[in-house]
């Protein structure tokens, strides 16, 4: 730590960790200490600081990630990049250059003001290049597709403290072109990405606006809502979240989202709207706010083991049994706040592209994407939590309808084959890491190694 203060930059800084150092205390990595640089040449030299000293280093912008995979411990240090939290756009609004400490509200917040659409993804605390970097969905995706496929440019900090910028424009060798291609669905693994110039949408102040908002059911009606949600005729202006939450009595809580007018999203909506919901909070909502309800559940703090599966489709047997786990999971001491969450987002301009054309692996074949939470606070409740969560897995994978099971990166435990969050691409990426990081220094997302 001495020795490392002295080649950063005077508006760096080097702290003591501080708790809650992301938004799930299961399996948090516990650093010696953490690294604010203020440029990316500080992030350069931390890298080059800690492999000349043999330390362990982990990567964070906005703390929400959960994966088990982040086993850092006081060997190690946290390199964080809230001091890079810029957001800028060219003069059209067509391209934003994103800081790699923004958080998804900073994008949203100056898109808005800016009268251009990002591809930001529904929990405003998230960091924004670490999910992206993933895949990147977005309650936009239907329109724009995914995160990964706005990437203009990366301006990267390899593994040996490098410093480079990778252009969509101006890829000059196959190098290049690999790890390029690698960033885009793997990225973590690959290098710490300190700026990028995303692709955005410039838009009317008209098209600012959204139907959306939260719709609740009873226990008792979750297969006609599950029914309802697979006759609609998913839009590309149409999204879909699907909860259960205890509140104060188990709770199905749906919200529709429609990239236009109130009329008009109803209409979309209509077989769910029919099912008949105890309560109706949707209205037209800002851009700044589309995010707004999901702002309590990304609070950090708290045991948060979370599992997550892909779906070709909603099997409703199954999905009584996971409702099922849930509710008992929620009558365990200190366990009430345990979630179940879904997400319907429309592939179709995804899926425009090859699935080649970067490493995110399921651009086809899944078209949900599921996750089970159980929420509390004791560590003794650990072992009993993972057997709730675990147990929600094999019920979903039972009926998931695809080939080959298949998780989201973003949304995976960390317990997981590779081949379930890398899909096809797993062998490619093997071989561009043994290139570019030969000694695995980034080593704390679901290693490729």
């Amino acid at each position: 730590m001495f020795s490392l203060q002295p080649l950063l930059s005077t508006d760096s800084a080097i702290t003591e960790p501080l708790q809650p150092l992301r938004w799930s205390a299961y399996k948090a990595p516990h650093p010696a200490f953490v690294v604010h640089p203020a440029t990316a040449l500080d992030v350069s030299k931390t890298v080059q600081w800690a492999n000349e000293n043999n330390v362990s280093f982990l990567v964070q912008s906005g703390g929400n990630g959960w994966a088990s995979t982040f086993s850092l411990d006081s060997q190690g240090i946290l390199i964080q990049l809230d001091k890079l939290r810029s957001v800028t756009f060219n003069q059209d609004g067509t391209q934003a250059t994103i800081g790699g400490g923004a958080l998804f509200s900073d994008i949203v917040v100056a898109a808005a003001a800016k009268s251009t659409l990002a591809l930001a993804g529904t929990c405003n605390s998230v960091g924004a290049l670490g999910a992206i970097l993933g895949g990147g969905y977005s309650n936009l995706s239907g329109q724009f597709g995914l995160g990964v496929d706005d990437i203009l440019s990366l301006d990267i900090v390899k593994a040996d403290g490098e410093l480079i910028t990778l252009s969509s424009a101006a890829l000059t060798s196959e190098a290049e072109k690999d790890l390029f291609w690698a960033m885009r669905g793997a990225g973590p693994n690959f290098g710490i990405v300190t700026s990028a110039v995303l692709r955005t949408h410039p838009v009317s102040k008209e098209d600012l606006f959204a139907w959306t908002g939260a719709l609740t059911f009873a226990p008792s009606q979750l297969e006609d809502v599950l029914n309802a949600i697979q006759s609609i005729s998913f839009g590309p202006k149409m999204a879909l979240s699907f909860n259960f939450l205890n509140l104060g009595a188990p709770t199905i809580l749906v919200t529709p989202f429609f990239h236009g007018s109130t009329e008009t999203g109803r209409l979309a909506f209509k077989p769910l709207l029919d099912v008949g919901p105890s309560s109706d909070g949707t209205r037209d909502v800002p851009y700044e706010n589309w995010n707004a309800g999901s702002d309590i559940a990304c609070i950090k703090g708290g045991r948060r083991p979370t599992i997550g599966v892909g779906l070709a489709s909603l099997d409703l047997v199954s999905w009584r049994n996971v409702f099922n786990t849930w509710a008992e999971l929620i009558q365990q001491p200190g366990a009430e706040r345990s979630s179940v969450l879904l997400n319907a987002i429309p592939m179709d301009k995804a899926r425009t592209l090859l699935e080649s054309s970067s490493a995110f692996p399921f651009r086809r074949g899944v078209n949900f994407h599921a996750t089970f939470t159980a929420a509390y606070a004791d560590p003794a409740f650990d072992a009993s939590a993972l057997e709730y969560v675990k147990k929600a897995r094999g019920i979903w994978q039972s009926a998931d309808g695809l080939e080959n099971h298949s998780t989201y990166i973003n949304n995976a435990f960390g317990d997981e084959p590779l081949e379930t969050v890398y899909g096809q691409n797993l062998q490619k990426l093997k071989s561009i890491k043994k290139q570019v990081d030969p000694k695995n220094r980034f080593n704390q997302w679901f290693s490729l190694f």
